[in-house]
């Protein structure tokens, strides 16, 4: 509920569904259209990722509620970049994660895609899920290839309508799902070298 007189922000709330932080509450601003990523598609989600999620980097872009990247983190991921260009939004990832007294995550404020465009590092499991609407997606995923660890990765994304988004060369789907008006799916990148 929103007091509008006081300048208080709207504050979301989910719970952690899985791993060592399970039933903990995550605080989110869930102003700006922040929306999570709902119980039953995290759940799929991390059922998909199981044999490849403890030891893997992460890195959660459009973090906005950080659920994604904070569910990786409690199921044993070794590290997880959260990205967001919101002020609030990353404030309250850095909440919960000190709350949780987490290793192994850091927050960056800053544009996703200049993100992707600058940093050194590799990931395993990237988490995808810009604002419905956008067209950030199709300007990420061209973008991920040369960050993206070429032994084992994955990218999980969301997308409104049926229609799946079309994935530059080297990605491919292994798996896709609906619920509800969320469709949602994970691909992975093979170098063609």
């Amino acid at each position: 509920m929103t007091n509008r007189g006081s300048g208080k922000r709207d504050l979301g709330k989910l719970r952690v569904i899985g791993g060592q932080w399970r039933s903990r509450v995550i605080e989110f601003d869930a102003a700006d259209g922040v929306r999570a990523t709902p119980d039953r598609v995290r759940q799929t989600v991390f059922d998909w990722l199981t044999p490849l999620i403890a030891g893997s980097r992460c890195l959660d872009l459009f973090a906005g509620s950080g659920a994604m990247g904070i569910e990786a983190l409690s199921r044993g991921a070794a590290h997880c970049t959260f990205v967001d260009q919101g002020g609030p939004q990353c404030q309250r990832i850095k909440s919960t994660l000190e709350t949780f007294k987490a290793t192994g995550a850091e927050v960056t404020r800053m544009d996703a895609i200049y993100f992707i465009q600058q940093t050194w590092h590799r990931y395993n499991i990237v988490f995808l899920d810009p604002p419905y609407e956008s067209d950030l997606l199709a300007q990420a995923l061209p973008e991920l290839a040369k960050i993206l660890n070429p032994v084992s990765n994955r990218v999980y994304m969301e997308w409104t309508g049926a229609k799946a988004p079309t994935l530059p060369p080297g990605f491919e789907f292994v798996r896709e799902k609906r619920a509800g008006q969320v469709c949602f799916g994970l691909a992975t990148f093979h170098s063609a070298a």
